[in-house]
């Protein structure tokens, strides 16, 4: 498969064993009769690989003219990932199919909190939702029956918020007591008031999930946190020149030493408490290739280098993740996202 991050950057192209033959997924994917099936696929990027906000980067329409047949279906199995998560599935898949001119299916749009999905032990508890879009519906869809948003909770418990001025109560309201307890946290993006969720969230964890009450120390450990797409760089239409491969090409390249681990030692249970045990994959590599029309700049190098004073440079990557210099280097670094498709076929074999 091959995927591009969010951020500009094309993050994976993975050689996989699909066992395709045929039409991918039944609709998606069909190959020529003088092609064979593939053994390899895309996971493209949106943002600054396909589009630059609202537009369509020229490149990425060349890309899918390679990408597509003469009937308007893919050629080789293409999925689209990013960062973002203010929106519903379908309504990316929506929005990519206007701007790219061809269906893209809801199954072939992953979410910065798609892998949610995964955390059923959590879907039945009363979670505290913080983002923006449709938070409710998204966390349905991701399999949580009960949540509270925070502006539900902010009305429930008006003093705990208290630094816009203009939304202090003028009185003093008792809490209710009737408010079910809060049981964990969902942060599904970024939230459009900061001040507001961090402060109802924090008065959650502190209280052990009953704000509006007090306890003598802070509950440890706290209430779980689930959080999702927390690199804060991105490529829109402002031209703001910046380099983080630490979240695509640092992802794409851990993905694929995961994967080599795993073909190595076999499958085993992962996660805290044992969240899933791996399924045997038919990937076996993942391949990052890095473009130049969203965040990275070759002008502005990466400075992996000990500050003066001897300090190490800022990781901005998971805080589980331990920094190596070797994840940050893409396999390849090209122009555009047509480039990329054309190095692909290359390298694949395929006629172009």
């Amino acid at each position: 498969m091959a995927a591009l991050g969010g951020f500009g950057l094309w993050r994976w192209a993975a050689r996989a064993a699909l066992g395709l033959r045929g039409r991918w997924s039944g609709r998606g994917y069909a190959a020529g009769p003088a092609q064979s099936p593939p053994t390899f696929g895309f996971l493209l990027d949106i943002d600054g690989v396909l589009v630059r906000g609202h537009r369509v980067i020229p490149a990425a329409l060349e890309a899918f003219r390679r990408l597509l047949d003469s009937q308007g279906q893919l050629r080789v199995p293409v999925v689209f990932v990013t960062n973002a998560g203010n929106i519903l599935q379908h309504g990316k898949a929506q929005e990519l199919s206007a701007l790219l001119g061809f269906k893209v299916e809801p199954d072939q749009v992953i979410l910065s909190h798609s892998p949610m999905k995964l955390f059923s032990q959590y879907h039945r508890r009363r979670m505290l939702v913080s983002g923006q879009g449709p938070l409710v519906e998204n966390a349905r869809a991701l399999g949580f029956e009960n949540v509270v948003t925070v502006d539900e909770l902010r009305a429930a418990f008006p003093v705990l918020d208290m630094v816009d001025l203009q939304r202090r109560p003028k009185t003093t309201p008792l809490p209710p007591s009737d408010f079910p307890a809060i049981e964990g946290v969902l942060l599904l993006g970024e939230p459009v008031r900061w001040e507001t969720s961090l402060q109802l969230i924090m008065d959650v964890l502190l209280s052990n999930g009953n704000p509006g009450t007090g306890l003598a120390t802070a509950p440890y450990p706290h209430l779980p946190v689930l959080a999702s797409n927390m690199d804060l760089l991105w490529m829109a239409e402002a031209k703001m020149p910046s380099d983080n491969p630490m979240s695509d090409v640092y992802g794409a390249n851990l993905f694929h030493q995961y994967l080599q681990m795993v073909k190595h030692d076999g499958a085993q249970e992962l996660g805290a408490g044992g969240l899933w045990k791996q399924r045997p994959s038919a990937t076996q590599s993942c391949t990052s290739i890095l473009v130049c029309t969203g965040v990275y700049s070759p002008k502005v190098p990466v400075s992996t280098e000990p500050a003066q004073g001897g300090e190490e440079p800022p990781f901005h990557g998971h805080r589980d993740f331990r920094f190596s210099q070797e994840l940050m280097e893409a396999s390849h670094i090209v122009h555009d996202v047509d480039e990329a498709v054309q190095l692909v076929f290359h390298k694949e074999g395929w006629a172009l």
